[in-house]
Formats: C-alpha cells, sequence, structure tokens
C-alpha cells in the first residue's frame, strides 16, 4: 500500500492527513496555535508558529499511521489564503508576524487604491473586489512600516509568501521560493487571464518584484521534504488554496458544480471550466487551480465568519462549552425567537463588501435566551451561505440542485438541514469530511502518477443527504428579516461627522 500525506495549514490549527491510494483517511493529527490581536480588527500569527506546529502534526500523524515513511509517495500543501509572510532570503528568518486574512489593517490602503481610480483595472486584471482581505496591501503595510524593508527587497534579501509558500520554502531541502496559480490568484498582485504578476498593481502598491514567487501549477513536483524531518527526501507534489483543494476534493470538475467549506469562515466555490465568468454582484472570478499549465476557473463568495462565531460562543461568551453541544442547544428551541445575528466581526464578506459592519445580535428580548442566541449564530452561517449561492447563481446562469459541503460545522446536523431548508436544495455530505486535505492528496497523488482522472473522480462517497422541507413562504420570511438585520450591522466603523 502507498500513501499521500496532506499538509492543511488552517487559520487556527496545522493539520497532517494520511491517504491510502484507495483515497481512505489512515491517520491524521492536529495542533492549535494562537491568535494574535495587536489592535482591534488586527489579526496575526507568528511564522514559526505555523513552521513548527505543521511538522510537529506531520511528524504525529505519520508514527500514529504506523505507515513505512519509505510507502510515502508524496506530499501536498493547502493553506489558509492570503494571510501574508516576509522573510529573509538568506536565513529563512521572519521580518514580522504574519498579518492574517482577517486582518483589516490594510483598509486605508485600499480605499486609496479606489481613490486613485484603480478598482476597476484591479478588478479586471485580478477578479477580486478592492478589500484588505487579501494579500496586496497587507504586503504594502508591511513594506511601508518596517524600517528598510523595501530597499532590501529591492535587493533581492527578501521574500514575500502566502503560507503554501512559506512553508513550501522551510519544508523544502531546495528551499524553493514558489506558489501554485491558486494562491497567486488571491493576493491582489496577479493576474489571472495573463498568468503572469501584474506590473501595474506592483506599482501601484510600491512592490519590487524581486520579492515574489514563481507561479508554478497546483499539481507538479516543486521539491522534496528535507530529510531532517522524516528521514527521508519525499516530493513535495502538489500545493493549493485550502477553498480550491476543497473544491478539487469534493469531485467538482465540471463546470457548474459546487461546495461550500465550513471553517473559520465560508467559502462557497463554483467550478465556471475554462472560462472566468465576471460577476455582477460583488463575487470574486478566481483560479480554482492550474493543472498540466491550463487554468481552471471558478467564482467563489467569501464569508469572513462562518464556523468562527461557534468559536466565539464558546471562548468569549462562555455560551457553550464545546463545539459540538451547539446543535443540541439550536435544537432545544422550536425556533430563533426571532432573534438574528450578523458575526461580521471583520466586516461582510460577499456578496456584500463592507469592511465598516460589524458584528450585531437583533430581535432581542426579554424572552430571549441562551438558545435562541446559540440558534441564530448557527443559522447566521446558513443565511450568509444562501446569499452567496443566490448572487452566484445570478452570476452564472448556472442553478446548482446541490450544494456539497464539508469543514468542521458540516458535521453538525442541525445547520446542514436548516443550510438545505434557506436554499431550496440538497445538501450533501461526504465521508470524508476532510475534504481540503484529500484535494491536496489528490493533486499531489495525480502529479506522482498514483491516481489519473478517471481514478480521481471514484474517490469521494457520499455519507448523507439533506432535502429541504421548508415551505416557501417560511423561507421568504426568514431571509426577509435576515436583510433587515444586515442592514442594521452596516457602516458601524464609519465616523460621524
Amino acid at each position: 500500500m502507498k500513501y499521500i500525506v496532506a499538509l492543511d495549514q488552517g487559520t487556527t490549527s496545522s493539520r497532517a492527513v494520511i491517504f491510502d491510494q484507495n483515497g481512505s483517511m489512515v491517520a491524521k493529527h492536529g495542533i492549535e496555535f494562537p491568535q494574535i490581536y495587536p489592535k482591534p480588527g488586527w489579526v496575526e500569527h507568528n511564522p514559526m508558529d505555523i513552521l513548527n506546529s505543521q511538522i510537529t502534526s506531520l511528524k504525529m500523524a505519520v508514527e500514529k499511521s504506523g505507515v513505512d515513511v519509505a510507502d510515502i509517495e508524496a506530499i501536498g500543501i493547502t493553506n489558509q489564503r492570503e494571510t501574508t509572510l516576509l522573510w529573509e532570503r538568506s536565513t529563512g528568518k521572519p521580518l514580522c508576524n504574519a498579518i492574517v486574512w482577517q486582518c483589516r489593517r490594510s483598509a486605508p490602503l485600499v480605499e486609496r487604491l479606489k481613490k486613485d481610480g484603480l478598482g476597476n483595472m484591479l478588478r479586471d486584471a485580478t477578479g477580486l473586489i478592492p478589500d484588505a482581505y487579501f494579500s496586496g496591501t497587507k504586503l504594502q503595510w508591511l513594506l511601508d512600516t518596517i524600517s528598510g524593508a523595501r530597499k532590501r527587497a529591492l535587493n533581492g534579501e527578501l521574500c514575500f509568501g502566502t503560507v503554501d509558500c512559506f512553508l513550501a520554502w522551510h519544508l523544502s531541502a531546495e528551499k524553493v521560493h514558489v506558489t501554485d496559480a491558486s494562491n497567486a490568484a488571491r493576493t491582489m498582485l496577479y493576474n489571472i487571464y495573463d498568468q503572469k504578476w501584474d506590473e501595474r498593481l506592483l506599482r501601484a502598491m510600491n512592490i519590487p518584484a524581486q520579492l515574489l514567487p514563481e507561479v508554478v501549477d497546483s499539481s507538479r513536483v516543486i521539491g522534496h521534504l528535507d530529510k531532517s524531518i522524516l528521514g527521508r527526501e519525499i516530493p513535495i507534489a502538489s500545493m493549493a488554496g485550502d477553498q480550491h483543494a476543497a473544491l478539487f476534493g469534493q469531485g467538482c470538475f465540471a463546470p457548474g458544480m459546487a461546495k461550500n467549506t465550513y471553517g473559520t469562515g465560508c467559502f462557497v466555490l463554483m467550478n465556471t471550466g475554462k472560462t472566468p465568468v465576471r460577476s455582477s454582484n460583488e463575487l470574486i472570478t478566481t483560479v480554482a487551480w492550474r493543472i498540466d499549465g491550463q487554468p481552471r476557473y471558478a467564482l467563489e463568495g467569501s464569508v469572513f465568519v462562518g464556523g468562527a462565531v461557534i468559536q466565539w460562543l464558546r471562548d468569549e461568551m462562555k455560551l457553550i462549552e464545546k463545539a459540538s453541544d451547539s446543535e443540541a442547544i439550536a435544537m432545544s428551541v422550536p425556533n430563533n425567537g426571532n432573534v438574528y445575528f450578523v458575526p461580521a466581526f471583520t466586516g461582510l464578506g460577499a456578496p456584500h463588501w463592507d469592511m465598516y459592519s460589524r458584528g450585531t445580535i437583533v430581535g432581542l428580548t426579554r424572552g430571549t435566551g441562551r438558545a435562541h442566541i446559540v440558534r441564530a449564530a448557527l443559522e447566521s452561517i446558513a443565511y450568509q451561505t444562501a446569499d452567496v449561492v443566490n448572487a452566484m447563481s445570478a452570476d452564472s446562469g448556472m442553478k446548482s440542485t446541490v450544494m456539497r459541503v464539508d469543514g468542521g460545522a458540516s458535521a453538525n446536523s442541525f445547520l446542514m438541514q436548516f443550510q438545505s431548508d434557506i436554499l431550496g436544495m440538497r445538501v450533501l455530505r461526504p465521508k470524508v469530511l476532510e475534504t481540503t486535505a484529500m484535494g491536496a492528496a489528490m493533486l499531489a497523488g495525480r502529479a506522482v502518477g498514483m491516481w489519473n482522472d478517471r481514478e480521481l473522480e471514484k474517490l469521494q462517497t457520499a455519507d448523507r443527504e439533506f432535502v429541504p422541507n421548508m415551505d416557501d413562504v417560511t423561507r421568504n420570511n426568514l431571509l426577509k428579516k435576515w436583510n433587515r438585520a444586515i442592514e442594521r450591522s452596516r457602516g458601524w466603523e464609519i465616523e460621524e461627522e
């Protein structure tokens, strides 16, 4: 039996997942690491926490599995996207903490780009909405803020990268400085049509090209694991942003197929094939993956706070002891008691795109209890997803009949049933919920010849299907109140004149 290891580096934890050649999960190990909040709206990670937790999780997963390292055919990398790192080329030493995708500190730089009339050009080149979410202005902020950084960058002394790039550099024996097309497409610096870094955007943000990694296919050998880690140089054979890997891992290979990943945020992606679809509903046009030099495109809608709202209930408000408690608590009341929770802790994502929205709970009465707030929090994840799916259907002209789901919160059957009800479509949950890791493994396995394209289609199987049982009147009334709650969350951070 041969094996593939997927390194799944996420926002709150680093994990390693081992799959056998039948696509079955053999073992996994995850390690959480600290979140750093220097100021309101700022989010950071210690880069060495990312690296060390990923290496340790890899070693622990291999130890748990009992797999002979000689039987590991390849390693794939999938990662939290947009998170921005800067390190010394000669030593690998980070210059500062990583600026996490959730961080809003570069919002003023985004506003400056838009004020300078660059919004449409940026959208035309990258498929992205100008927003502090993406890497470009985060990198610009670092170069503006760290003394001497821009000069060192011009001299070729520094490397910029998203997490995939940082891991590839530090894990590979060759110290490769590469990123794949799916991650490059999230930087706000990469032209997804020309498939290269955009010189106009680099000039607009004053970013030296010397900083940037080479952009490679999502499925190819880019280097070999440093022998000191597992005792053997194993091919590193795939790189893909987490949501792109999940789309691949769900088997969404044909245009019109869609998935939603319920992680820290929620991310809906629809495969649009060889043709990028320009959104008129403020969705993102992105590279799904690039294989054999050929990009495949997707529409994406990002919900900034998905499963993170459950973490907030647990860690900050102490309303639940563990995330899994939320299902039973939500089901202990017959409805939400007219309570609506907009978890816009870091602004609103697609299709609203309001950097200045903040978290809002409306409809509270004297009879509101803990269960209503927990239920409203879970329902908020489904409402935000429905907003994205409806916008996606309008843009693409494609009406999906099935939503494939994955990620931690997809294990919550109350949420999945409510999601099916509010969408009015079937929701399909796979047996292997680790579809992000599975996608990275599939891409790596393909690169080293473990699986061909036909075999890849057969790897994922269904666990449970949720069927809508809500009538249209109820659904429309719920959505109407949700939209009223959204309006009340908007613009909170805008200063009054």
